[in-house]
């Protein structure tokens, strides 16, 4: 007879999942695939707020919409796709992810419309207890808008851009026109001939505003600080190639394996590392990408112009912004927004009439969890645990959190490669966690467990110091990786193999672990976990070498076999 945690939530048990993971997102679909197919665990729930899988590709569908990592990179190692571009939309890379849930069957074990309000530890029963809400006017709201869900083990897949940031602006509500943020974007409302401002000139920005400008009347760019912008060299993938990536054994993953090489070592020293000559390489790509933009223009050139170094704030990639903006009906605003009226935004100097404000101001990246409230150990909150930030061993698991664990947690965002890789080696460690929690389980013993407050302490401090002497630590420059003291909350310190290792074995040691099964783990002491090789193991010298004396040896098996 199969355990427990082998077989799917029944309706007997529709509120007592052994797993219990909250969002449907890359990292969501990432941890359930591996339940299932690295552990036969399909007890689990998942609880997505949206009406759809996706996550931040199901929610940013604004104008230009799409990657700044290569396609092959920003895909599962165990899921390939039939990419089309260098850099994928919106639009595919959401396909890409519907396909994937549904190739796997996840839709069962997803409860779409369901919003977690609060998730309490109960020290008692030594489960989650996590209070939903569903969405007002589904069907399922009909039967009941709230109840609890009691789980053994609770996963958050939330992730770090989930949470729309809405700036505080004096007169913001008094607005008559249309006001939407990038991450809610409204196809309804068309842009063509609009007086458009935008608040904002980050990553989005730089997607969105080449292409209301094609048909709005006029666009307002409301810029707080430059940014660099390198070109992104985007291209159709010929159908040729795409034959010989699904086709040619080998072909994808070696392609995949060469864009990990860059991104790992050059693009990770000239962003995360002071390595001037990676800079100064950086600086000669967006100073010339904006000379060649952007005519008989020196003011725009100075306004474009960062004063601090490429990596403090996230390196933009774009083809057309600089052009965009040098357009006779887009101006860039740099003076500090004042106030927003029924139809006007003013500066200190300047008045700007209105139609529609588009705000792409980012998200609450800081505030992980946001707005869901958590309790641990003796009722302790999540806010009394990060008092002065939000730290967590491995960015996974928090101290006074028992069975619990988070991806895409604090320092664990990467800016130079894609973050797949990371949720990856994250979910692959959190499910070997979960696994021995399912093997207690089914021989009906108990098992809690949660990093020491030590382990914690001493993981953060190592890669705060290292965080201090990279790039994101320049204090010429405010950026949503860390707080306002300058604690960097959100990105990881080292490249993605250095992750991955570490994060290839579990240390029993470093947790506090208790209950009736918890021995099995101390006299084991470590659990491997293991990690995908995704950079290059033979250069491509070795690889012509290698080719030669296979076709070789295979020309001489035919020779002799005729």
């Amino acid at each position: 007879m199969a355990a427990r945690y082998q077989q799917p939530v029944q309706n007997a048990d529709y509120s007592n999942p052994t797993v219990l993971i909250i969002g449907a997102g890359i990292s969501g679909i990432c941890m359930a695939i591996d339940l299932i197919r690295r552990h036969n665990c399909h007890n689990f729930i998942i609880v997505e707020k949206s009406s759809y899988v996706g996550g931040t590709w199901g929610d940013n569908r604004y104008p230009g919409s799409r990657c700044d990592v290569w396609s092959h990179l920003y895909s599962y190692s165990f899921e390939a796709s039939d990419w089309t571009r260098e850099f994928s939309s919106q639009k595919e890379i959401h396909t890409y992810l519907v396909r994937t849930a549904q190739k796997w069957g996840l839709y069962e074990y997803i409860r779409f419309n369901t919003i977690v309000e609060e998730a309490r530890w109960s020290d008692r029963l030594s489960k989650w207890e996590t209070a939903v809400r569903v969405s007002s006017g589904s069907k399922d709201a009909e039967t009941t808008d709230s109840y609890t869900i009691t789980s053994d083990f609770l996963v958050s897949a939330v992730g770090q851009l989930n949470s729309p940031y809405y700036p505080e602006i004096p007169g913001i509500n008094t607005f008559e026109g249309k006001i939407l943020h990038s991450a809610r974007w409204d196809w309804n409302h068309k842009t063509e001939r609009k007086k458009i401002a935008v608040i904002g000139s980050g990553a989005t920005a730089a997607q969105l505003i080449p292409e209301v400008a094609k048909d709005a009347k006029n666009v307002t760019v409301f810029q707080r600080t430059p940014n660099w912008v390198i070109p992104r060299e985007d291209a159709d993938i010929p159908q040729w190639r795409r034959n010989l990536y699904r086709y040619v054994p080998g072909a994808r993953r070696r392609y995949r394996a060469e864009l990990m090489d860059i991104r790992e070592s050059a693009l990770f020293d000239a962003i995360v590392t002071n390595d001037e000559n990676g800079k100064d390489l950086l600086r000669s790509m967006s100073l010339d990408l904006m000379k060649r933009q952007i005519q008989n223009n020196p003011k725009l050139i100075k306004n474009l112009t960062p004063d601090y170094p490429p990596g403090c704030k996230r390196v933009i990639i774009s083809d057309d912004l600089f052009s965009a903006l040098d357009q006779p009906h887009v101006a860039l605003e740099t003076e500090k927004i004042k106030s927003i009226t029924s139809d006007s935004i003013t500066t200190e100097n300047n008045e700007y009439k209105v139609d529609m404000i588009v705000l792409a101001t980012g998200f609450r990246t800081i505030e992980f969890l946001y707005p869901i409230k958590v309790y641990g150990l003796e009722g302790r909150s999540i806010q009394d645990i990060w008092q002065g930030g939000a730290r967590a061993y491995l960015g996974m698991t928090v101290e006074s959190l028992p069975n619990f664990a988070m991806l895409y947690g604090p320092n664990t965002n990467l800016g130079h490669n894609s973050i797949i890789l990371m949720i990856e080696a994250q979910s692959r460690y959190i499910s070997e966690i979960i696994k021995k929690v399912c093997e207690a389980k089914a021989r009906n013993k108990s098992l809690a467990l949660s990093p020491s407050q030590q382990t914690v302490q001493l993981f953060n401090e190592e890669i705060q110091e290292k965080l201090l002497k990279s790039t994101y630590a320049n204090p010429t420059c405010k950026s949503w990786y860390k707080m306002e003291d300058g604690l960097i909350t959100n990105n990881w310190s080292g490249t993605v193999i250095e992750y991955q290792k570490l994060t290839s074995a579990i240390r029993w040691t470093d947790y506090l672990v208790s209950g009736s099964y918890a021995k099995t783990l101390t006299d084991s002491n470590t659990s491997h976990v293991g990690r995908v090789v995704e950079e290059t193991m033979i250069g491509r010298f070795g690889m012509k070498v290698l080719f030669i004396t296979l076709s070789s040896t295979a020309f001489f098996v035919w020779r002799h076999l005729r």
